[in-house]
């Protein structure tokens, strides 16, 4: 690629180095080290989304990564602009999403500058690269570099550059480097080797209770079908991590979320499992909730980089090298077919019928039971809606919506921190323009970011918030309280959000009867546009996760009445 003729600075250049990456969605706050970079990117036809703080272009980034499958971009100012990145960068790593950050730095000339500060190491402290860019001539080459990096090792990599040398002109080549996508290895599904398969299938023919459970290696290797023809030769069961949940969607046999988010009867049917064969997973700590979700099962492993130990834990017993697709299927051919034992009509109707959860809690007459907000919103949000669903205690009931698929749910909480989920909403918003975008949050997740309501407004993003209002930071309280600790510091009142959404421009209602439900959403359908409904609910209704975690204490301030007699 060529650059224009004329006078040139090496900013300019810099977003036609950008550009040249196909880049063409950038989430930006703008400051004095990058806002000339950043206008010219968007002069030269990138779509920007100015957000209001610098974690949401980054968080933002991430979701539009993950629904786009392309390296996500953001550009942030030096100094506390790049500080305000630290819980998403972290976040980012742990959930392997390929993004560029630009950041400016201080300017090289000055011998003292308010914001200047030694970026580096925090940056690196999260887990993501660092580039200081000091060389004009040869940023156009760092930035396609810094693509292929963080496509590669699949992580963020953040770029800094001074401002100063920014405004410089632009005194090297004309041209610009060959892309990225034209350097990136094109590399072919790696097969299983035939020994390695035999010792597999020796471990699945001596195994009685199978669940065949998919990670995001399975869904990026498009491997679904695969683990439904393996489950079935086996008499197995399906299952799929957090961030892969509703790969499985419509099978009468999938327990739908392996981990501590699992349900009742998934629980129950790990339990039984003396085999685990994870597809394309990690097998992150929650997603064997700490080794307590199968404490029967062996685990077979069928990765391209398989893991021994993962988080601290050993992880796999054994390992099929291989691509997720290739190898299941490798591994289903060479398998005898098992007639139906586990997989009974029985069964599928256990897993159809039973809830997720069915605690008994005393009811609460100012509030809604957040189980039976979910079971609501299930039935009547339309299938083709994206939805978002955010992190904290409430996270674990709108996980329970057994009926949506992968590719209209969107999950991404590896670092467990809350104020993440108007961000994601706003990237997968960028990457949906088409479509109606659903964001569920508690209201303490919210509050860390409503301001980028505005943003929403400004940009006319088409994004229902629905909000679980329990008044409080919902884990915390229920911990504090199974703990006989005064939960004072974490309850603060129920917050009118609706009105706080009007006072952005855009809707806010505050839904006391679950029943008008389908009529608000048959509303919004026809309208469109941006709004938040405030949901209460109860504060007395205490997550599966929380329970476990306090089994002998069982968080006292929920049990029902006929419980306390």
């Amino acid at each position: 690629m060529s650059l224009q003729s004329g006078f040139r600075r090496v900013f300019d250049v810099l977003a036609s180095a950008f550009r040249n990456e196909g880049v063409d969605t950038c989430f930006a706050l703008l400051g004095d080290a990058n806002m000339n970079f950043a206008t010219r990117l968007a002069e030269q036809g990138c779509r920007m989304i100015y957000v209001r703080h610098e974690h949401c272009a980054t968080a933002a980034a991430m979701a539009y990564a993950r629904k786009t499958g392309e390296t996500g971009v953001a550009t942030v100012t030096c100094g506390p602009g790049l500080t305000q990145l630290m819980t998403a960068l972290p976040a980012a790593v742990r959930a392997r999403l390929p993004l560029v950050i630009f950041a400016g730095e201080a300017p090289l000339k000055n011998a003292w500058y308010n914001q200047a500060i030694d970026q580096a190491p925090l940056v690196t402290a999260t887990g993501a690269a660092y580039h200081p860019l000091h060389l004009p001539e040869r940023m156009p080459t760092a930035i396609r570099d810094a693509f292929l990096q963080a496509r590669r090792e699949r992580r963020p990599v953040v770029l800094g550059v001074p401002f100063d040398l920014q405004a410089r002109e632009w005194s090297g080549r004309t041209d610009l480097p060959v892309a990225s996508r034209e350097l990136a290895p094109a590399l072919s599904p790696m097969p299983a080797n035939e020994d390695d398969l035999k010792r597999a299938a020796e471990l699945v023919e001596g195994a009685r209770r199978i669940i065949v459970m998919a990670g995001m290696g399975a869904v990026e290797a498009a491997a679904g079908p695969a683990c439904r023809d393996l489950a079935s030769r086996c008499d197995g069961l399906l299952a799929a991590t957090l961030p892969a949940r509703g790969l499985f969607h419509d099978d009468p046999f999938s327990l739908n979320i392996a981990g501590g988010f699992s349900s009742q009867i998934g629980r129950e049917c790990f339990a039984e499992a003396d085999l685990v064969i994870a597809v394309g997973s990690s097998l992150a700590h929650h997603n064997a909730d700490g080794g307590k979700l199968w404490p029967k099962a062996k685990v077979l492993q069928i990765d391209t980089d398989p893991v021994a130990v993962s988080q601290g834990r050993q992880a796999a017993d054994a390992h099929l090298r291989a691509d997720a697709r290739l190898g299941t299927e490798a591994l289903t051919a060479i398998l005898k077919p098992r007639p139906a034992d586990w997989r009974s009509p029985e069964l599928a109707d256990r897993i159809r019928t039973l809830p997720a959860d069915s605690t008994p809690f005393a009811p609460d007459p100012d509030a809604h039971d957040p189980r039976t907000v979910v079971a609501a919103l299930e039935s009547a949000l339309p299938a083709d809606w994206q939805m978002v669903n955010s992190s904290g205690h409430c996270s674990y009931f709108f996980a329970q919506m057994p009926s949506r698929p992968y590719e209209k749910f969107l999950t991404i909480r590896e670092f467990g921190a809350i104020g993440n989920g108007i961000s994601f909403a706003m990237g997968v918003a960028a990457a949906r323009p088409e479509e109606t975008v659903v964001l569920f949050d508690g209201d303490g997740s919210l509050l860390m970011h409503i301001q980028e309501l505005e943003t929403i407004e400004r940009h006319g993003l088409n994004i229902l918030i629905v909000v679980l209002n329990d008044g409080a930071y919902g884990s915390e309280i229920h911990k504090l309280r199974a703990e006989g600790i005064s939960d004072e510091g974490a309850v603060f009142g129920r917050t009118d959000l609706a009105s706080i959404a009007r006072g952005f421009g855009i809707g806010g209602e505050t839904v006391s009867d679950l029943d008008a439900l389908p009529d608000m959403i048959a509303a919004f359908r026809s309208t469109g546009g941006a709004a938040v409904w405030d949901i209460p609910v109860s504060d007395k209704v205490v997550s599966p996760v929380i329970q476990r975690a306090h089994p002998h204490k069982a968080a006292a301030a929920g049990r029902t009445v006929e419980d306390k007699q």
